[in-house]
């Protein structure tokens, strides 16, 4: 596990939506903008996609806002930052992702996209770098999110909370970007656990229960997403072949490299996708 780090999110009777609601202001406060339209978590190969979108007008480290943990993962910046669209419109893009694994607990891995709703954002946009099951998805392959099957044994909803996740990635939202890049296919995504890769039995498991991407991420953050009431579209950049597909051993640096490799052609893509929103 790593290690803790102080944080109210910790605490069994902190109303977590309170905790978002105060991030919110807080950015509000930082930036000035007193509302955000459509918010991004961008993952392993994505980063580039913010200086595409539109303006940067402020940087925030992420840490600074309540609830948020330093980054603990190479390839993520472990900031918020405020873009003007060429529309007009206002995107929170997140480079600040708590991953699962790092023991944090659930609250913690779902507050930026619950920071984002209270922000005022409807639109979710959830990227991520993971394996691929499908042989010919080679590295550097962006594919469209269809649906998750969760395999964390967890959820962000407490209690006795029932959210239909029926229509949980946006059809209306991949057939626009399909619109924008014809060529995109679609997978189910299945979240481990992590943060060990997964065996090749386990890849195989996924496989024979209907997934196709394999990773350690975003499943989580689109249940709450939709909870909060937002439209999510979900994209995958396929940065290796999963275990048992892949001839060869994997590793975080081959998920880094495959990642910058393809970095400017899928953050174009990405800019454009948010445009046409």
């Amino acid at each position: 596990m790593f290690m803790t780090e102080t944080n109210p999110l910790d605490a069994p009777q902190t109303d977590p939506f309170e905790v978002a609601r105060t991030a919110a202001a807080q950015i509000a406060e930082r930036t000035g903008v007193a509302r955000h339209d459509v918010a991004l978590t961008l993952g392993s190969g994505w980063g580039k996609a913010a200086d595409l979108i539109g303006e940067t007008t402020h940087t925030i480290d992420a840490h600074e806002i309540v609830g948020f943990s330093r980054p603990a993962l190479e390839g993520h910046s472990g900031t918020l930052r405020s873009v003007l669209l060429p529309s007009g419109k206002r995107a929170l893009v997140i480079g600040a992702r708590t991953h699962y694994y790092e023991g944090h607990g659930v609250r913690r891995v779902v507050h930026s996209v619950r920071t984002a709703a209270a922000t005022g954002a409807t639109t979710m946009i959830l990227t991520n770098g993971a394996g691929g099951i499908r042989e010919s998805w080679t590295p550097g392959t962006p594919v469209l999110i269809s649906d998750h099957i969760n395999l964390t044994a967890d959820s962000p909803l407490e209690g006795a909370t029932f959210i239909d996740l029926t229509d949980l990635y946006s059809r209306r939202l991949r057939d626009l970007a399909r619109g924008i890049d014809a060529s995109l296919d679609e997978g189910v995504y299945c979240q481990f656990r992590g943060p060990h890769y997964e065996t090749p039995a386990e890849v195989q498991m996924a496989k024979t229960i209907g997934g196709h991407i394999v990773g350690m991420s975003t499943a989580l953050e689109a249940i709450a997403a939709r909870q909060a009431g937002m439209e999510i579209l979900g994209m995958s950049l396929i940065t290796n072949l999963a275990a048992g597909i892949s001839p060869t051993p994997l590793s975080h640096a081959e998920v880094i490299a495959a990642g910058a490799e393809a970095e400017p052609v899928i953050s174009a893509l990405l800019a454009r996708i948010v445009a046409a929103l």
